[in-house]
């Protein structure tokens, strides 16, 4: 991946900013995007300070008109885009009974629509590098998960805008990944969204036994060097696809088990 262009969104925290110091230490030019100036400017400087060719801008994927403004920026800069990361995400966590609407429309607007509109801009110079169009989704994207009812919406709809668009774009050469990282270390249960859409604050599980975000991008860069179609990790993770596939009563039943046992759980 030398030399080749890569843009992240949602690249200055977690799973993003992972992946732009695991890219960018095999020599991709990246450009990283986010809501925050302060974090942005943070992870240039830190990962600049390693060696990464790397520039942020600041931009919400779940505005159209930020996401053509960061595609511009990535050919304006670098001259062109090999490869799109869809990682911009957030989580919620209520019940849908007593969940806002609200709620459910801003987590489908990010984790959906931001990487429908990134993907739209991007499109035509990765299709033209026979580059690499990746979507961060979920085991949420395979199998429901209660108590997430637009999370688990959002990345059931990711799952299959990709599965589409990797048929549609495979006369061109393009390859498409979708990866699924299970339940990895990362702010995105501490910020995720209450009933009214304030934020959680507090993660509701054990943060410490989950794969690290270093790892889980470390994979990720694996699979998109070798062109995978599809990603899922931790063994929990394929367990739980397995389960649904082929014993979705027995999964039901074990997932809701699981979930209503984390601290403060809405059921």
């Amino acid at each position: 991946m030398k030399d080749k262009v890569v843009i992240i969104t949602g690249g200055s925290s977690g799973i993003g900013k992972a992946l732009a110091a695991e890219f960018g230490a095999h020599g991709s030019k990246i450009l990283i995007t986010g809501r925050n100036q302060v974090d942005l400017d943070k992870t240039v400087e830190e990962l600049s300070a390693k060696g990464v060719s790397i520039a942020g801008i600041k931009a919400d994927v779940s505005l159209i008109e930020d996401n053509k403004k960061m595609a511009d920026e990535a050919i304006r800069r670098y001259g062109t885009i090999d490869v799109l990361i869809n990682n911009a995400g957030i989580s919620m966590r209520a019940l849908f009974e007593e969940a806002n609407v609200e709620v459910l429309e801003k987590v489908m607007n990010i984790n959906f629509f931001g990487a429908v509109y990134a993907t739209k801009y991007c499109l035509p110079e990765i299709i033209r590098n026979r580059g690499s169009i990746i979507g961060i989704s979920s085991i949420a994207g395979f199998l429901g998960l209660p108590g997430r009812t637009g999370y688990t919406a959002s990345k059931f709809a990711l799952n299959g805008f990709l599965e589409a668009l990797r048929m549609e774009l495979a006369p061109t050469g393009t390859h498409v990944l979708t990866a699924c990282p299970g339940f990895t270390s990362t702010n995105i249960r501490k910020r995720a969204l209450t009933k009214d859409g304030s934020v959680q604050g507090e993660s509701p599980r054990e943060e410490g036994s989950m794969m690290t975000a270093e790892e889980c991008a470390r994979y990720i860069y694996a699979a998109t060097v070798k062109r995978r179609r599809t990603l899922v990790l931790t063994t929990q993770g394929k367990l739980a696809v397995f389960m649904n596939k082929w014993l979705p009563g027995l999964a039901d039943r074990l997932v809701f088990n699981i979930m209503s046992k984390e601290p403060n759980s809405p059921f």
